[in-house]
């Protein structure tokens, strides 16, 4: 009987285990196609997708210091002073603590700010939290390398 007890124990465990880090799994992809898609917002921005993806108390900021808003962090996409041509995200890590994740990537770009072509190397830290069933980016933070 002692050893059906043990037995048993062992089955949850595992079924315990095997479920929490396939949650766990499936999780992390959840937060890594939101960075994509954000990735993706950047370079062809739209107003829906980025009232979507962004939290209403977004807190954006630059390497250069600036923070901007939810709204100013649109309106810059939306008409062109933030121009993103293309987007590279590399050395990615994805932690995630109940319902807040942190992404760290390196970013590259080019750019072309009110028609002047330019490059962007940083390293950025997004803050993505859940929210009735999506990531939201909460914050983001660069910084330059």
């Amino acid at each position: 009987m002692m050893y059906l007890k043990r037995l048993t124990f062992v089955v949850v465990s595992l079924f315990t285990l095997i479920t929490a880090t396939c949650f766990a799994q499936n999780q992390e992809q959840a937060v890594n196609q939101a960075v994509e898609k954000l990735r993706k917002l950047m370079i062809d921005p739209d107003k829906a997708g980025l009232s979507a993806i962004a939290s209403d108390k977004l807190s954006y900021g630059h390497s250069s210091g600036k923070i901007e808003d939810k709204a100013a962090f649109m309106e810059a996409l939306l008409s062109g002073e933030s121009d993103f041509k293309t987007i590279e995200l590399t050395n990615q890590t994805i932690s995630i603590v109940d319902n807040t994740a942190l992404v760290r990537h390196n970013f590259s770009a080019e750019t072309n700010n009110q028609g002047k072509p330019g490059q962007v190397k940083i390293s950025v830290l997004l803050v993505w939290v859940k929210q009735k069933g999506d990531w939201k980016l909460l914050a983001r933070q660069a910084v330059k390398l």
